[in-house]
Protein backbone atom coordinates (compact mmCIF):
# COMPACT_ATOMS: atom_id res chain seq x y z
CA UNK A 1 0.00 0.00 0.00
CA UNK A 2 1.24 3.35 -0.92
CA UNK A 3 1.74 5.59 1.45
CA UNK A 4 0.31 9.09 1.63
CA UNK A 5 2.90 12.23 0.96
CA UNK A 6 1.21 14.98 -0.09
CA UNK A 7 0.50 17.55 3.18
CA UNK A 8 -0.36 21.17 3.33
CA UNK A 9 0.90 22.43 6.62
CA UNK A 10 1.51 25.78 8.55
CA UNK A 11 4.85 25.28 10.30
CA UNK A 12 6.79 26.95 10.57
CA UNK A 13 5.19 28.54 7.66
CA UNK A 14 2.53 27.80 4.92
CA UNK A 15 3.98 24.70 3.47
CA UNK A 16 2.31 22.95 0.12
CA UNK A 17 4.01 19.57 0.21
CA UNK A 18 3.33 16.56 -2.39
CA UNK A 19 3.88 15.39 -5.93
CA UNK A 20 2.75 17.56 -8.41
CA UNK A 21 1.83 20.80 -6.15
CA UNK A 22 4.21 22.72 -8.53
CA UNK A 23 0.93 22.96 -10.69
CA UNK A 24 -0.63 25.63 -7.58
CA UNK A 25 2.13 27.83 -8.25
CA UNK A 26 0.66 30.14 -10.71
CA UNK A 27 -2.31 30.67 -8.36
CA UNK A 28 -0.86 31.28 -5.75
CA UNK A 29 1.87 33.78 -7.18
CA UNK A 30 -1.76 35.50 -8.37
CA UNK A 31 -3.22 35.24 -4.61
CA UNK A 32 0.05 37.73 -3.68
CA UNK A 33 -0.62 40.30 -5.85
CA UNK A 34 2.04 39.09 -8.47
CA UNK A 35 1.59 39.52 -12.27
CA UNK A 36 5.01 39.87 -13.09
CA UNK A 37 7.15 37.77 -10.84
CA UNK A 38 11.11 37.38 -11.27
CA UNK A 39 12.18 33.58 -10.66
CA UNK A 40 15.59 33.77 -9.09
CA UNK A 41 17.99 30.42 -9.06
CA UNK A 42 21.28 29.64 -9.59
CA UNK A 43 23.36 29.74 -13.04
CA UNK A 44 23.41 25.64 -13.07
CA UNK A 45 19.87 25.11 -13.02
CA UNK A 46 19.19 28.31 -15.78
CA UNK A 47 18.51 26.15 -18.55
CA UNK A 48 17.07 22.64 -16.93
CA UNK A 49 13.95 21.55 -17.61
CA UNK A 50 12.64 21.80 -14.45
CA UNK A 51 12.96 25.99 -15.09
CA UNK A 52 11.90 26.04 -17.83
CA UNK A 53 8.64 24.40 -17.38
CA UNK A 54 7.59 26.06 -14.62
CA UNK A 55 8.61 29.59 -16.38
CA UNK A 56 6.10 28.11 -19.17
CA UNK A 57 3.38 27.27 -16.45
CA UNK A 58 3.41 30.81 -14.99
CA UNK A 59 3.15 32.02 -18.21
CA UNK A 60 0.63 29.66 -19.57
CA UNK A 61 -1.46 31.60 -16.45
CA UNK A 62 -1.20 34.88 -17.91
CA UNK A 63 1.77 35.89 -15.33
CA UNK A 64 5.06 37.73 -16.84
CA UNK A 65 7.74 35.38 -15.63
CA UNK A 66 11.69 35.98 -16.04
CA UNK A 67 14.62 34.53 -15.03
CA UNK A 68 17.61 36.03 -12.89
CA UNK A 69 20.62 33.39 -12.53
CA UNK A 70 23.64 34.93 -11.90
CA UNK A 71 24.21 33.34 -8.68
CA UNK A 72 27.37 31.46 -7.62
CA UNK A 73 27.21 28.19 -5.68
CA UNK A 74 28.01 30.26 -2.23
CA UNK A 75 25.58 33.38 -3.26
CA UNK A 76 27.77 36.39 -2.86
CA UNK A 77 27.18 40.32 -2.12
CA UNK A 78 27.12 41.51 -5.88
CA UNK A 79 25.20 38.51 -7.03
CA UNK A 80 22.22 40.54 -4.55
CA UNK A 81 23.05 43.65 -5.68
CA UNK A 82 22.87 42.22 -9.55
CA UNK A 83 19.50 40.70 -8.53
CA UNK A 84 17.97 43.38 -6.96
CA UNK A 85 18.60 45.76 -10.47
CA UNK A 86 17.10 42.92 -12.77
CA UNK A 87 14.26 43.02 -10.20
CA UNK A 88 14.00 46.84 -10.45
CA UNK A 89 14.81 47.47 -14.21
CA UNK A 90 12.55 44.68 -15.25
CA UNK A 91 9.37 46.52 -13.13
CA UNK A 92 8.66 42.89 -11.23
CA UNK A 93 6.60 42.56 -8.54
CA UNK A 94 7.54 39.60 -6.56
CA UNK A 95 9.92 36.80 -6.40
CA UNK A 96 10.13 33.63 -6.65
CA UNK A 97 13.17 31.45 -5.22
CA UNK A 98 13.83 28.35 -6.53
CA UNK A 99 16.31 26.09 -6.85
CA UNK A 100 19.12 24.87 -3.67
CA UNK A 101 20.63 26.57 -1.05
CA UNK A 102 22.55 28.63 -3.03
CA UNK A 103 19.25 29.98 -5.24
CA UNK A 104 17.00 30.02 -1.98
CA UNK A 105 19.38 32.37 -0.35
CA UNK A 106 20.49 34.66 -2.70
CA UNK A 107 16.33 35.13 -3.35
CA UNK A 108 15.54 35.84 -0.09
CA UNK A 109 18.09 38.43 0.34
CA UNK A 110 17.26 40.07 -3.12
CA UNK A 111 13.43 40.22 -1.80
CA UNK A 112 14.25 41.83 1.44
CA UNK A 113 16.77 44.17 -0.60
CA UNK A 114 14.90 45.74 -3.01
CA UNK A 115 13.07 48.23 -0.54
CA UNK A 116 15.72 49.19 1.00
CA UNK A 117 17.64 52.06 1.50
CA UNK A 118 20.91 50.62 3.50
CA UNK A 119 22.89 48.34 2.13
CA UNK A 120 23.32 44.63 2.53
CA UNK A 121 25.45 44.22 5.14
CA UNK A 122 23.58 46.55 7.45
CA UNK A 123 21.35 43.77 7.97
CA UNK A 124 23.50 41.08 9.27
CA UNK A 125 22.60 39.28 11.93
CA UNK A 126 23.84 41.33 15.00
CA UNK A 127 22.16 42.68 18.01
CA UNK A 128 18.89 44.66 16.53
CA UNK A 129 20.06 44.98 13.21
CA UNK A 130 16.97 43.21 11.63
CA UNK A 131 15.17 46.51 13.32
CA UNK A 132 16.27 48.40 10.33
CA UNK A 133 14.58 46.67 7.81
CA UNK A 134 11.73 48.12 5.91
CA UNK A 135 9.19 45.96 5.61
CA UNK A 136 6.56 47.39 3.68
CA UNK A 137 9.52 47.32 1.11
CA UNK A 138 9.95 43.77 1.10
CA UNK A 139 9.01 41.57 -1.70
CA UNK A 140 6.29 38.97 -1.63
CA UNK A 141 8.13 35.67 -1.62
CA UNK A 142 6.92 32.19 -2.46
CA UNK A 143 10.06 29.37 -2.29
CA UNK A 144 10.44 26.51 -4.27
CA UNK A 145 12.95 24.10 -3.47
CA UNK A 146 14.66 21.82 -5.91
CA UNK A 147 17.31 19.46 -3.55
CA UNK A 148 16.70 18.09 0.32
CA UNK A 149 19.29 19.90 1.95
CA UNK A 150 19.77 23.35 3.51
CA UNK A 151 15.84 23.86 4.54
CA UNK A 152 16.31 27.75 3.54
CA UNK A 153 12.74 27.62 2.20
CA UNK A 154 12.06 27.76 5.56
CA UNK A 155 14.36 29.46 7.38
CA UNK A 156 15.02 33.33 8.50
CA UNK A 157 17.99 33.91 7.50
CA UNK A 158 19.98 34.31 4.28
CA UNK A 159 23.95 33.19 4.11
CA UNK A 160 25.81 35.47 1.78
CA UNK A 161 29.47 35.63 1.11
CA UNK A 162 31.35 39.29 1.59
CA UNK A 163 33.79 39.17 -1.29
CA UNK A 164 36.48 41.69 0.61
CA UNK A 165 36.82 39.03 3.56
CA UNK A 166 35.12 35.90 2.19
CA UNK A 167 33.01 35.52 5.37
CA UNK A 168 29.59 33.99 5.06
CA UNK A 169 27.65 36.42 6.58
CA UNK A 170 24.18 35.66 8.49
CA UNK A 171 21.20 38.40 6.87
CA UNK A 172 18.40 37.88 9.13
CA UNK A 173 14.51 39.12 9.34
CA UNK A 174 11.49 37.63 10.69
CA UNK A 175 9.93 37.58 7.63
CA UNK A 176 12.88 37.01 4.87
CA UNK A 177 11.42 33.45 5.56
CA UNK A 178 9.36 32.91 2.84
CA UNK A 179 5.47 33.22 2.69
CA UNK A 180 4.85 30.09 1.30
CA UNK A 181 6.52 26.95 0.25
CA UNK A 182 5.55 24.76 -2.44
CA UNK A 183 7.88 21.78 -1.69
CA UNK A 184 7.41 19.31 -4.44
CA UNK A 185 9.77 15.93 -4.37
CA UNK A 186 9.00 15.58 -8.38
CA UNK A 187 11.10 18.49 -8.58
CA UNK A 188 14.51 16.60 -7.22
CA UNK A 189 14.23 13.48 -9.18
CA UNK A 190 16.92 14.79 -11.39
CA UNK A 191 18.84 15.36 -8.57
CA UNK A 192 22.40 13.29 -9.38
CA UNK A 193 23.48 11.12 -6.94
CA UNK A 194 26.54 13.01 -5.43
CA UNK A 195 24.35 15.86 -5.10
CA UNK A 196 21.37 13.73 -3.49
CA UNK A 197 23.74 12.98 -1.18
CA UNK A 198 26.02 16.39 0.14
CA UNK A 199 22.76 17.61 0.06
CA UNK A 200 20.82 15.26 2.16
CA UNK A 201 23.86 14.72 4.57
CA UNK A 202 23.24 18.37 4.69
CA UNK A 203 20.08 18.31 6.23
CA UNK A 204 21.31 15.30 8.88
CA UNK A 205 23.99 17.22 9.95
CA UNK A 206 21.32 20.37 10.62
CA UNK A 207 19.29 18.21 12.67
CA UNK A 208 22.18 16.15 14.72
CA UNK A 209 23.84 19.93 15.65
CA UNK A 210 20.54 21.20 16.66
CA UNK A 211 20.06 18.29 18.63
CA UNK A 212 23.48 18.02 20.24
CA UNK A 213 23.41 22.10 20.88
CA UNK A 214 23.23 23.39 24.69
CA UNK A 215 20.11 24.97 26.11
CA UNK A 216 16.32 23.72 26.38
CA UNK A 217 14.26 23.19 23.17
CA UNK A 218 12.85 20.14 23.51
CA UNK A 219 10.51 20.67 20.35
CA UNK A 220 13.83 21.41 17.93
CA UNK A 221 15.08 18.07 19.65
CA UNK A 222 11.80 16.28 19.05
CA UNK A 223 12.48 17.79 15.79
CA UNK A 224 15.94 16.92 15.27
CA UNK A 225 15.81 13.68 16.27
CA UNK A 226 12.57 12.48 13.78
CA UNK A 227 15.02 14.59 10.81
CA UNK A 228 17.90 12.07 11.39
CA UNK A 229 15.36 9.16 11.45
CA UNK A 230 14.14 9.75 8.06
CA UNK A 231 17.85 10.64 6.18
CA UNK A 232 19.01 7.31 7.86
CA UNK A 233 16.17 5.13 6.34
CA UNK A 234 15.53 7.45 3.11
CA UNK A 235 18.50 8.90 1.79
CA UNK A 236 20.41 5.61 0.87
CA UNK A 237 16.90 4.95 -1.41
CA UNK A 238 17.21 8.12 -3.20
CA UNK A 239 20.72 8.32 -3.65
CA UNK A 240 20.63 4.34 -5.16
CA UNK A 241 17.25 5.24 -7.04
CA UNK A 242 16.71 8.74 -7.96
CA UNK A 243 13.11 8.32 -8.87
CA UNK A 244 12.51 6.65 -5.82
CA UNK A 245 9.20 9.03 -4.98
CA UNK A 246 8.81 8.06 -1.37
CA UNK A 247 12.44 8.68 -0.61
CA UNK A 248 12.68 11.79 -2.14
CA UNK A 249 9.60 13.09 -0.71
CA UNK A 250 10.98 11.98 3.08
CA UNK A 251 14.19 13.92 2.34
CA UNK A 252 12.26 16.93 1.45
CA UNK A 253 10.70 16.41 4.97
CA UNK A 254 13.82 16.01 6.36
CA UNK A 255 16.20 19.42 5.01
CA UNK A 256 12.42 21.08 6.67
CA UNK A 257 13.08 19.31 9.87
CA UNK A 258 16.61 20.11 10.23
CA UNK A 259 15.75 24.11 9.11
CA UNK A 260 13.14 24.10 11.96
CA UNK A 261 15.38 22.53 14.23
CA UNK A 262 18.33 24.55 14.52
CA UNK A 263 16.69 27.36 15.68
CA UNK A 264 18.16 25.89 18.39
CA UNK A 265 21.29 26.36 17.52
CA UNK A 266 24.36 25.02 14.99
CA UNK A 267 27.75 23.85 16.04
CA UNK A 268 31.45 23.33 15.12
CA UNK A 269 30.64 21.25 11.45
CA UNK A 270 29.04 25.11 10.32
CA UNK A 271 31.73 27.30 12.12
CA UNK A 272 34.66 25.55 10.04
CA UNK A 273 32.03 24.75 6.95
CA UNK A 274 31.56 28.19 6.28
CA UNK A 275 34.64 29.75 6.39
CA UNK A 276 35.70 26.96 3.83
CA UNK A 277 33.08 27.62 2.05
CA UNK A 278 33.57 31.29 1.68
CA UNK A 279 37.39 30.83 1.09
CA UNK A 280 37.49 28.45 -1.27
CA UNK A 281 33.62 27.90 -2.96
CA UNK A 282 33.50 24.51 -1.79
CA UNK A 283 29.62 22.99 -1.81
CA UNK A 284 28.12 23.15 1.75
CA UNK A 285 26.32 20.16 2.50
CA UNK A 286 29.97 18.11 0.79
CA UNK A 287 32.27 20.15 3.28
CA UNK A 288 29.47 19.42 6.38
CA UNK A 289 29.32 16.04 5.26
CA UNK A 290 33.35 15.22 5.37
CA UNK A 291 33.91 17.76 8.76
CA UNK A 292 30.92 15.90 10.35
CA UNK A 293 33.38 12.85 12.27
CA UNK A 294 35.70 14.81 12.89
CA UNK A 295 34.09 17.21 15.20
CA UNK A 296 31.68 14.60 16.49
CA UNK A 297 35.31 13.06 17.63
CA UNK A 298 36.10 16.66 19.83
CA UNK A 299 32.93 16.90 21.08
CA UNK A 300 32.67 13.58 22.20
CA UNK A 301 33.26 14.79 26.33
CA UNK A 302 29.60 16.47 25.85
CA UNK A 303 27.92 14.06 24.08
CA UNK A 304 27.90 10.58 26.21
CA UNK A 305 23.71 11.02 26.68
CA UNK A 306 23.01 12.54 23.82
CA UNK A 307 25.03 9.92 21.40
CA UNK A 308 23.07 7.14 23.58
CA UNK A 309 19.62 8.66 22.59
CA UNK A 310 20.63 9.06 19.18
CA UNK A 311 21.72 5.38 18.92
CA UNK A 312 18.31 3.93 20.09
CA UNK A 313 16.57 6.09 17.49
CA UNK A 314 18.25 4.93 15.06
CA UNK A 315 18.31 1.46 15.90
CA UNK A 316 21.58 0.97 15.71
CA UNK A 317 21.50 -2.56 17.58
CA UNK A 318 19.09 -4.04 15.61
CA UNK A 319 21.16 -3.14 12.38
CA UNK A 320 24.25 -4.86 13.79
CA UNK A 321 26.38 -2.31 15.93
CA UNK A 322 27.59 -4.54 18.73
CA UNK A 323 28.61 -1.75 20.85
CA UNK A 324 26.16 1.15 21.96
CA UNK A 325 26.31 5.45 22.47
CA UNK A 326 28.76 7.18 21.06
CA UNK A 327 30.92 4.57 19.62
CA UNK A 328 27.90 2.98 17.76
CA UNK A 329 26.95 6.45 16.65
CA UNK A 330 30.24 6.86 15.38
CA UNK A 331 30.79 4.06 13.16
CA UNK A 332 27.33 4.61 11.94
CA UNK A 333 28.13 7.66 10.66
CA UNK A 334 30.96 6.59 8.98
CA UNK A 335 29.65 3.44 6.95
CA UNK A 336 26.95 5.99 6.39
CA UNK A 337 29.07 8.89 4.53
CA UNK A 338 30.72 5.66 2.89
CA UNK A 339 27.96 4.13 1.55
CA UNK A 340 26.78 7.47 -0.01
CA UNK A 341 30.18 7.83 -1.42
CA UNK A 342 31.35 10.89 0.72
CA UNK A 343 34.84 11.72 0.44
CA UNK A 344 37.36 10.94 3.77
CA UNK A 345 39.24 14.10 3.48
CA UNK A 346 38.94 17.61 2.51
CA UNK A 347 42.39 17.37 0.45
CA UNK A 348 40.03 15.14 -1.68
CA UNK A 349 38.01 17.85 -2.72
CA UNK A 350 41.08 20.04 -3.65
CA UNK A 351 40.94 22.08 0.12
CA UNK A 352 44.62 23.24 0.45
CA UNK A 353 46.57 23.55 3.86
CA UNK A 354 48.12 26.53 3.79
CA UNK A 355 45.64 28.40 6.10
CA UNK A 356 45.09 26.37 8.90
CA UNK A 357 45.49 28.71 11.95
CA UNK A 358 43.93 31.16 10.00
CA UNK A 359 40.37 28.91 9.06
CA UNK A 360 40.47 27.62 12.44
CA UNK A 361 40.24 31.58 13.73
CA UNK A 362 37.59 32.53 11.77
CA UNK A 363 35.47 29.21 12.66
CA UNK A 364 35.66 31.09 16.32
CA UNK A 365 34.05 34.09 14.63
CA UNK A 366 31.17 32.40 12.62
CA UNK A 367 28.21 32.36 14.45
CA UNK A 368 27.23 28.92 14.46
CA UNK A 369 30.26 27.99 16.84
CA UNK A 370 28.24 29.22 19.85
CA UNK A 371 25.91 26.12 19.59
CA UNK A 372 28.85 24.31 19.65
CA UNK A 373 28.28 21.25 22.95
CA UNK A 374 31.64 22.51 24.41
CA UNK A 375 33.87 25.82 23.36
CA UNK A 376 36.14 25.37 20.71
CA UNK A 377 39.19 27.69 20.44
CA UNK A 378 40.70 28.90 17.36
CA UNK A 379 43.87 26.10 18.02
CA UNK A 380 41.20 23.26 18.57
CA UNK A 381 38.72 24.22 15.16
CA UNK A 382 42.72 24.26 13.33
CA UNK A 383 43.49 20.87 14.92
CA UNK A 384 40.29 19.87 13.31
CA UNK A 385 40.92 21.24 9.93
CA UNK A 386 43.76 19.32 9.58
CA UNK A 387 42.93 16.41 10.89
CA UNK A 388 39.77 16.64 8.48
CA UNK A 389 42.65 17.23 5.75
CA UNK A 390 44.45 14.25 6.18
CA UNK A 391 41.89 11.77 7.32
CA UNK A 392 42.77 11.43 11.39
CA UNK A 393 40.42 10.05 13.53
CA UNK A 394 42.69 8.64 16.01
CA UNK A 395 41.01 9.52 18.97
CA UNK A 396 44.33 10.25 21.13
CA UNK A 397 44.50 13.98 19.02
CA UNK A 398 41.31 14.92 20.70
CA UNK A 399 41.92 15.70 23.92
CA UNK A 400 38.95 17.06 26.15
Amino acid sequence: MTKNITGTWNYPTRILFGPGRIKELPESAKKFGMKKPLLITDAGLKEHEIVKNTIALLKAAGLEAAVFADIKPNPSGKNVDDGVKAYKDGGHDGVIAFGGGSGLDAAKAIALMVGQTRPLWDFVDEGDNYLRVIEAGMAPLIAVPTTSGTGSEVGRCSVVVHEESHEKKLIFHPKIMPALVIADPELTIGLPPHITAATGMDAFVHCFEAFCAPGFHPQADGIALEGMKLVAEYLPRAYKDGKDIEARANMMIAATMGAAAFQKGLGGVHALAHPLGGNYDKPHGLLNAILLPYVVLRNRPALGEKMDHLSRVLNLADKGYNASGFDAVMKWMLDFRKLLGVPNTLAEIGVPSERIKEIGQLATQDPSAGGNPIPLTAADYAEIFANALKGDLAEKKQAA
